[in-house]
């Protein structure tokens, strides 16, 4: 989905314009792949626009750096207070919020570590990532591409090289007339899709993989498990094996971009019944109910936009 640029984009304390916001071809970054990022919903509810989870975000954002030996040069009050004036400059809301933390240019090489440190945030609208009707199930498949390996790339940093392997999921899936790819892990058990987390419910009971098997510790996943304790279903992280797709009652992603998506059929082989299930809807009225204003925001998830009696601007 095109992207619908906004008037501002925040670089290194500064609001700059969006077109301004440019990197040189030979940053380190480019070659490389040396950025780690987040991806975080504003949403709109009736109180007003507020950013879903933002400090879990940037603290992951923070941590996903450290594992990369990247020292950003902001403290995570500063880089969440720069969301929240971001958002209320742009005036665009609901909207995808996407810090980025990136190494600029400077020398020539694997090396890193005497290389710059920018740090970029921007807000846009975006709708749906998996498709308008994916709150009703998308059909999967499961990916030939394995997902990266414990001690080659660290996945619990969301960090852009890791995206190159999420890219062949994608387009693997895409190519071959499916909404997404779910892919497994080095022991062939099941990971996660291309750019989210799963859950599988069995008899009743939500599965998902550990954070050991090769998983992003998604936000939106842990939002999902505590949700799902407060409503008393019962909870397993545990390996899940390839076959347990197929004879699954319900199968859901997870994450900021796709947030609760049902899979209505992994391999052309349809789950459950093939429409969304009891758990997985259970879930998805919390989640939305809150997000939305529906519900009392009784986890304090949601930190307010401070505008004022500031209109949003028509995308």
């Amino acid at each position: 989905m095109p992207i619908q640029k906004t008037e501002k984009v925040w670089h290194s304390g500064k609001f700059i314009a969006w077109d301004d916001a440019k990197i040189h071809v030979m940053s380190h970054v480019v070659h490389y792949g040396s950025s780690v990022f987040e991806g975080i919903r504003c949403y709109a509810p009736p109180s007003g626009p507020a950013i879903f989870r933002a400090t879990e975000h940037i603290q992951r954002l923070i941590d996903s750096a450290r594992i990369y030996r990247t020292d950003i040069p902001f403290t995570r009050d500063e880089l969440i207070a720069a969301m929240l004036e971001l958002v209320k400059r742009n005036g665009v809301w609901p909207c995808y919020v996407r810090p980025v933390v990136l190494r600029g240019y400077g020398d020539v090489g694997v090396n890193p570590l005497k290389l710059p440190i920018e740090v970029y945030i921007c807000n846009y609208p975006w709708g749906k990532y998996l498709g308008a009707d994916a709150s009703e199930g998308v059909d999967v498949c499961v990916s030939s591409w394995t997902r990266i390996a414990p001690n080659t790339l660290p996945t619990m940093a969301k960090a852009g090289a890791n995206y190159m392997n999420s890219q062949l999921i994608k387009m693997e899936a895409i190519v071959n007339g499916f909404a997404e790819g779910i892919a497994l892990d080095v022991n062939g058990c099941v990971a996660e899709g291309s750019g989210e987390n799963l859950f599988v419910v069995r008899n009743s009971v939500l599965q998902t993989a550990p954070i050991g098997c090769s998983v992003l510790p998604g936000i939106t996943r842990d939002s999902v498990l505590q949700i799902a304790r407060d409503l008393g279903i019962r909870i397993i992280e545990q390996q899940i094996p390839r076959e347990s797709l197929y004879i699954a009652d319900e199968v859901f992603f997870s994450g900021t971009a796709a947030e609760i998506t049902p899979i209505r059929s992994v391999d052309r082989i349809t789950v459950g019944k093939g429409k969304i299930g009891a758990i997985t809807k259970a879930i998805q009225d919390e989640f939305y109910g809150i997000v939305h204003g529906q519900k009392p925001d009784r986890y304090q998830w949601l930190t307010p936009v401070p505008v004022g009696s500031k209109q949003p601007v028509a995308v």
